[in-house]
């Protein structure tokens, strides 16, 4: 009596993990929760594997409760009987609709176990796509930002739901942050955009994450100096090191700065 939620990753079936895969394919029924997750599960198990659920899109919490209700007492007596799962994009623990099913059966189907195959997330998958390093030692922070909201105050933050890229982008900079979008981001078939500039982004879409970080965020990692180093080090001179070494021939003791001989 089993029921499975599956992280699908990002949106590319390829970033599905083989755990993921194993246990979709060993389902007997597979429920997604919208078009995309069903999309990306396609890949992997057959149409007539895929089971449907109603979940409407309202704010009125008495109507999503009586839809949560509904889904929990479907998928019950498929996990009963056999396997069941249930997919999301990203991981099932992370901004997830899972959380709202698993809930649900506990309260009502206690009998039915319940267990997650993690997924690659966009917390992690954004620094790729964004070709952010999040170096050991950084604080990191996670918001919410939908609606034009620019939450401010870590050194550093991932932003969800960005839905009115302008606005957020314009608070953000105003508070002090350097802001790169990503939209899409590893979506097979859509159209993936990563960019500073906010006026490629007015268009609305719940499925664009911001990084923000200020510019002085956090002590740099050791291996920040290499380009800084002497021949002596392995490397060519660089930056300051160069004028270091200049001003050390001018004054005729760039020698010993070349091979580190000199007064200690």
């Amino acid at each position: 009596m089993t029921l499975y939620g599956v992280g699908l990753g990002p949106g590319d079936a390829g970033l599905v993990t083989v755990r993921g895969r194993e246990t979709l394919e060993a389902a007997d029924v597979v429920y997604t929760p919208g078009r995309l997750s069903r999309t990306v599960a396609l890949n992997y198990v057959a149409e007539s594997q895929l089971g449907d659920l109603d979940f409407p899109m309202t704010r009125d919490e008495d109507e999503l409760r009586r839809a949560w209700k509904a889904a929990a007492a479907e998928v019950a007596p498929v996990a009963a009987d056999g396997t069941a799962a249930f997919v999301t994009l990203g991981d099932p623990n992370v901004y997830s609709t899972f959380g709202h099913l698993r809930r649900t059966l506990s309260r009502f189907h206690p009998a039915v176990d319940v267990e997650v195959v993690p997924g690659v997330s966009t917390v992690t998958a954004f620094a790729t796509a964004l070709d952010v390093e999040i170096t050991a030692g950084s604080d990191l922070v996670l918001r919410e930002a939908a609606n034009g909201r620019a939450p401010a105050g870590p050194d550093r933050m991932v932003l969800f739901k960005v839905t009115d890229v302008p606005a957020t982008h314009e608070g953000l900079v105003e508070a002090g942050y350097d802001v790169t979008f990503g939209r899409r981001l590893y979506m097979e078939n859509h159209e993936t955009v990563v960019t500073d500039d906010p006026e490629r982004l007015e268009e609305r879409d719940y499925y664009t994450v911001a990084y923000a970080e200020r510019p002085d965020a956090g002590e740099r990692p050791a291996t920040a100096a290499f380009g800084r180093e002497t021949t002596a080090d392995g490397g060519a001179p660089g930056g300051d090191a160069r004028e270091e070494l200049a001003t050390a021939e001018a004054a005729g003791d760039g020698d010993a700065r070349r091979t580190g001989v000199g007064d200690e």
